[in-house]
């Protein structure tokens, strides 16, 4: 496992962020980092993501890579900005190549045993569970993770302040994303305060960590 996704493991907890607006990328990873979360995956669902992560990716105290990555010309332009991982929503080989080529850590998704599969083909060892919560939630996971001991999974999408300790509870979830930690309306206004109360009061939901 490379540095990147052990950082990730040892946090635990990913904030999944939707950003209109690259100006305030910086004061957003200001608040991740106060609140205890020095990490970030911006998704590429708006025109801002790259400019967003080219804002905050030469700073040495914050982790941040590129989420809603669906083709390997966004993991180019990901990389290209800075991001230090990629996120996917679902399994596409072409994004997982131009991952591998780059030397950069891929967390593509997954729903299904037959995805699970084509994942431990691939070589890969750690898989985003998304959408988590709609699968089943922690009793899908349980289901399917068993033929699959080579598999660790990120739950994505469903996942809450309510839930997420349960989620991380359990032995095969290496990490969770999850996008209450930034509501958008308060990134929109700029209530940094209030992200970095939300971001402090998530960390402190993170369990002692497995072995």
């Amino acid at each position: 496992m490379d540095s990147v996704t052990e950082r990730i493991g040892e946090l635990a907890l990913v904030p999944v962020i939707k950003i209109d607006d690259a100006a305030r990328a910086t004061q957003l990873a200001d608040a991740l980092v106060a609140g205890g979360l020095p990490c970030a995956e911006i998704t590429f669902r708006t025109a801002a993501a790259a400019d967003a992560i080219r804002a905050v990716a030469k700073r040495g105290d914050l982790l941040v890579g590129a989420g809603t990555v669906v083709t390997p010309e966004q993991v180019t332009e990901a990389v290209d900005a800075g991001a230090r991982f990629v996120v996917s929503p679902g399994l596409d080989e072409g994004v997982v190549r131009r991952c591998n080529d780059l030397s950069i850590p891929v967390i593509p998704g997954v729903a299904t045993p037959t995805e699970m599969i084509r994942a431990v083909q691939l070589g890969l060892e750690i898989v985003k569970l998304f959408p988590a919560g709609a699968l089943g939630g922690i009793s899908y996971l349980k289901a399917v993770a068993a033929p699959f001991p080579g598999l660790r999974f990120m739950p994505t999408g469903g996942v809450s302040a309510s839930n997420v300790r349960e989620w991380l509870t359990h032995p095969r979830v290496f990490a969770c994303g999850g996008s209450w930690m930034v509501p958008p309306d308060a990134l929109a206004d700029g209530d940094f305060e209030r992200i970095e109360a939300l971001v402090r009061q998530a960390a402190a939901l993170v369990p002692p960590r497995h072995a």
